[in-house]
Formats: C-alpha cells, structure tokens, sequence
C-alpha cells in the first residue's frame, strides 16, 4: 500500500533542474522501496515526504528556510549552503564527517521518536550520497566541464555550453527491485566509517559514465544518455538503501544477527588509502620498484604491465611450505606508505600476511612494518625464498593505520611486496 502510494504521489512532481533534479526523487524512491517492511512502517508517513521533498533539503536551504537547519553543520556555523554535501572533498576525513554528522542526527532523532526529523536529516544523507555519485560531480575542481571540454573538443550544437545540468538532468525511474540492503555497523561511527568507502564505490562508478554521457549529448543520442545515467543512479540507490536501512537499525536498536556478526570483522584490500588523493594516485605516489606504478588491490602487477593473481608461498603446522593463492590482497611497491583512516573505537585488531609474489618475487627481500597512529605495531624482513608471515596487531585507540614496505636486499625489481588478507577486528 506505501509503495503504490509513493509511486503515485512522485508521477506527479515536476521536472528539477538542480542537483540530480528529478533524478534525486527516483533514486531515493527506489531504496525506500527495498527497506523492510518494518522500517518502511516505522517511518510511516515521512516515508512520501522523504523522497519527493527532503531528499532535496541541501538544495533549497535559501527557499525552504524551515528545513534549512537539517542541512547545517556546527562545525560550520552560520554557513547557510555547505559545497562538501555536493562535491566530495579530496580529504577522507572532512566526507567521513558529513555522513557521520548526519548519521548521529539521524539516529538520535528516531532514538527520541521523532521521525519527522529524522527523515529530514536522512534526505541530507540520501542527496550528499546521490550528489557524490551524480555524473556531473565527478571530475575535481570542474563540474562545469570547461577543462573537460578542451580534452573533449564539443560539437558545434554544444559548444560554449556548461554541461553540468545536460549530464546529470532527466526524467527517468530507478529500479532495484530485489536489492538487500546491507547492515554497515553496529555504531554511528562504524557505519558511517563503512558507508564512507561504500560512497567511494558510486564515486568511481560515476566517473566511467561521465565521458559516455558527454560523447551521447554531443551525438544528441538521448537513449545513451540515458543508459549510462541509469548506471550512476542505480549504484547510488543500492548505497542510499545500505545507508537508510543501517540507519534505522541503529535508531531503533533492531539488528538482524547474522548481518551484525558480519560486522565483527571486515577486509580493507579495497579500500582507498589516504594517499589516493581524490580517489586516485598522483604521480607524488608512484614508486619505481619492483617496476614503475601505483599500489594495486586484489591483483600483482608483473613488471607493471600484467594483472596476475597474488600467490605466495605458506608454511604449514607441519613446516611445510607450499604456494597458496590469495583473494584479497594489496600488492605494492617500496617506500610509499599506504595509510588507512580507521573508525575510533571501533576495531581492536588487525591481520595480515606480509610476503613476497611467488615466482616473480623470489629473488626479492622486503621489511614490512605495520604503523598505528606513526607508531611500529608489527615488524618482519622477508625474502622472496621465505614463506608468508601472518602479522597481528593491537589497534585499540589507532586512528591512523599504515603499512610500509623497504627494500632490505640488492633486486630491488623483484621487490614484488603484499599485504594479503588484511582484516581489522572487533
């Protein structure tokens, strides 16, 4: 019945043309649609209001002054419009602060029962990940694309003209039907910690649609547009909906338990590390050994060129040592630090096997050091020829995580270092 309600009420909103526009209300639409059927209820008649009108609160902070202060932040204090709800920051730390800002607002207020609101600082959190996730916020320092531009000469019927509204503008509906939503933590500040590296995916994932989207406008091929919009906007429905439902959990005390046991431990091989400024590696980062390059996740790259899966050798509780293949890992080069933000309080241990690439890395020799807030925690020289050692450390109170690798042997290019499997614990 809520569903076919709100369906209704949003075929009758007009087009916007700020922000996502219309788009913001199909997004937002299509993760309230996946919430349980208990949340859905808990929200009650907030749930209409949340995504045809507060989902655009950051928006309209000029014109709709009631529901301005649902947008403000006291560490900004009398800043009416705040551009860090828009554009991501090249800063982990000042994003990480949005969402958990926003997050404890919201939890307290369902906490106190009023969900009135608590929807409305949900609809700044729903169009800060919507916003981050838009086509039109993705290049740093040029939502207007005039820098693009000249990388991307435009068409005659195009030139001149500031594509930001063209790229993100249209009248279209969001479908995740079927997506369950993912708990992100048991605590404002773990969720708001994970949350903040789910947003880093729908960041990327705006970033591949963006040059499609300028070739489809300059060919005035609407149904391109349109495909490759939809591929933004559904990747920011699924975290929208990961956000409301981890949100609502947290403010109703309401945990299902095999999600919360997910939550004792998670893997950070994919996460961004500070030093991906902007969500990507400057040349400032690049190393040039074992080969010249950037960190990888999940895979080794052979002499710089060639993804291979990572594999290194393994003793066993017998001593035996074999080749085993790894999952997860970071596969990275000499002397460039990775450094992780963690959430405080929240994690007590973190796990890793610290080794050489088999095959590649045999003739290497690397000291491992895991770092917690600049401090050593863990510390081992391995040779290629040596099997993989698993490091464990005490994080209780890190802030800072960081892992560091030095070449200790004279073939630096077959310095072929992993991290693999590197777990924090609660």
């Amino acid at each position: 019945m809520k569903k076919i309600a709100l369906q209704t009420f949003l075929l009758l909103l007009p087009v916007q043309l700020f922000g996502w526009g219309q788009p913001h209300h199909a997004i937002t639409r299509a993760a309230l649609e996946t919430l349980p059927a208990w949340q859905q209820e808990l929200l009650g008649v907030e749930l209409d209001a949340l995504a045809a009108k507060y989902c655009l609160i950051p928006d309209r902070v000029y014109v709709d002054k009631a529901n301005a202060r649902f947008a403000a932040m006291e560490s900004s204090p009398g800043v009416v419009y705040l551009p860090k709800l828009h554009l991501p920051d090249a800063d982990q730390t000042v994003n990480r602060e949005s969402l958990r800002y926003f997050m404890q607002k919201t939890v307290e207020a369902l906490k106190a029962g009023e969900t009135g609101d608590a929807a409305r600082y949900m609809g700044t959190i729903c169009h800060l990940i919507e916003d981050f996730g838009s086509p039109s916020h993705t290049v740093p320092g040029d939502n207007m694309f005039t820098l693009l531009q000249q990388f991307m000469p435009p068409t005659p019927v195009m030139e001149g003209k500031l594509l930001h509204g063209p790229i993100e503008n249209g009248d279209f509906a969001v479908n995740i039907a079927g997506y369950q939503p993912q708990l992100l933590g048991t605590s404002v500040e773990e969720a708001s910690w994970r949350l903040l590296h789910r947003v880093h995916e729908v960041i990327i994932n705006a970033r591949s649609t963006t040059v499609p989207i300028m070739r489809a406008l300059y060919a005035d091929d609407r149904a391109a547009v349109l495909k490759h919009q939809l591929r933004a906007a559904t990747k920011d429905a699924q975290v929208v909906a990961d956000a409301m439902h981890t949100i609502v959990c947290l403010g109703s005390a309401r945990f299902d338990k095999e999600a919360q046991k997910q939550c004792e431990r998670g893997g950070i091989s994919r996460f961004w590390p500070v030093e991906a400024v902007n969500l990507f590696y400057p040349q400032s980062h690049f190393f040039s050994a074992p080969f010249w390059g950037h960190a990888f996740s999940n895979v080794v790259m052979e002499k710089g060129t060639k993804a291979v899966p990572i594999r290194m050798r393994v003793a066993g509780k017998d001593g035996d040592v074999s080749e085993k293949k790894f999952a997860e890992g970071i596969s990275t080069g000499m002397g460039k630090p990775l450094t992780f933000h963690l959430p405080k309080g929240v994690y007590r241990r973190f796990t890793v096997v610290a080794g050489l690439q088999s095959g590649i890395g045999d003739q290497g020799k690397v000291e491992f050091t895991v770092l917690g807030d600049g401090k050593p925690l863990a510390n081992v020289v391995i040779s290629g020829s040596e099997p993989a050692r698993d490091l464990a450390c005490d994080i209780s109170g890190v802030a800072q995580l960081q892992l560091n690798a030095v070449s200790r042997g004279s073939a630096a290019k077959s310095n072929y270092a992993v991290w693999a499997k590197p777990v924090l614990e609660k």
